[in-house]
């Protein structure tokens, strides 16, 4: 399979690393790279001594046959890359949020059905291995009933975007588009659709949100999920969660030891054993350390390519949902601040 990677930032070298990885087990080959900072593209092309390398996503698909392309851009590129890569018939893997607007989302679940083309959004956390043993605990029953969930990401101020892309919201979609849509999503994933929501918000002194705290009903299942970029660009990303179960709580803080731990009502605790399909650790510039998640779900996608088989981790239509899901609690968390702006004047 011939692949292509447009974006070699943080999210680009995440991808082109785990496919480098990939390439010495399964019938990959990186083939073409583009992005428009010539350090970054020079950074990918030292891995791919063979690949073309072009400055602007779209030349790469016009001038390339491709089986994959993955697109690792700014969130407010995904949309018209991945309409042009479908367009030119090839299968593609685009990074969250697959899109920003509801607009959008309905371009591009059109263009899949007209090109019948294979698309997988990176929904990263859907292959964390903690966030795959709460799942599994949830599906099984392991520790009876799920009662509630607190889920929490949190990071520093994202000033490190190209030409600050963050701090435009009609580029990223604010922290919610960004940050909070990970857990919003997994919550999706593990519990289907909310019945009720309610959101809290507060901004940045622009006016931009940067902190949202939503609730949810999930039938009789309780869930809050806070999603923060910090005002200072000090504080380390965490994220983590509290599951409330009948017999027991799954604890996850990623930057904790343990990270995953489980209280059982008994008194016993837990340090579940995690079987990684990939453990390696390196240097992206951005908050990731560690490819193996991304590694599985790459491998996922390209297993699906090879074998013909139908994408359920994250397949676009689950994609465009979440953002549908988030771009509400957006509104919500607008009106929200309007209504406390006028309370308190």
């Amino acid at each position: 399979m011939k692949v292509g990677v447009i974006g070699c930032g943080g999210m680009g070298t995440t991808h082109y690393l785990s496919l480098k990885v990939l390439s010495s087990q399964m019938d990959v080959e990186v083939v073409a790279l583009a992005d428009c900072r010539e350090e970054f593209l020079q950074k990918a092309a030292a891995e791919f001594p063979e690949a073309r390398t072009y400055t602007y996503g779209m030349e790469l698909i016009e001038r390339e046959t491709l089986d994959a392309v993955h697109i690792c851009l700014p969130s407010y590129l995904h949309t018209e890359h991945a309409v042009a890569a479908m367009k030119k018939g090839m299968n593609v893997l685009v990074e969250k949020p697959v899109c920003l607007t509801r607009e959008e989302g309905e371009l591009l679940l059109e263009t899949q059905k007209e090109t019948g083309v294979k698309v997988m959004v990176g929904k990263g956390v859907r292959a964390f291995d903690e966030y795959r043993y709460l799942k599994e605990v949830y599906d099984n029953k392991t520790l009876g009933k799920l009662k509630s969930i607190v889920m929490q990401r949190v990071s520093g101020n994202v000033r490190w975007g190209f030409e600050g892309w963050f701090h435009d919201e009609k580029k990223s979609g604010s922290v919610v588009l960004d940050l909070h849509i990970h857990d919003l999503d997994f919550l999706r994933y593990m519990l289907g659709e909310p019945d009720d929501f309610e959101v809290r918000a507060t901004t940045f002194d622009s006016g931009m949100i940067n902190q949202v705290i939503t609730t949810y009903e999930f039938g009789d299942v309780f869930a809050t999920a806070e999603g923060v970029w910090d005002v200072s660009p000090i504080p380390k990303f965490q994220a983590g969660f509290r599951a409330y179960f009948e017999k027991g709580t799954v604890y996850f803080n990623q930057a904790g030891q343990p990270g995953l731990a489980v209280y059982k009502d008994d008194g016993t605790e837990i340090i579940p054993e995690l079987h990684p399909e990939y453990e390696g650790q390196t240097n992206t510039g951005i908050n990731i350390t560690n490819l193996g998640p991304y590694y599985t779900e790459i491998k996922y996608f390209l297993e699906c390519l090879q074998d013909g088989k139908e994408i359920t981790l994250a397949p676009l239509q689950e994609g465009v949902k979440s953002v549908e899901q988030a771009l509400e609690e957006w509104e919500a968390a607008k009106l929200y601040l309007r209504e406390k702006k006028e309370m308190y004047i």
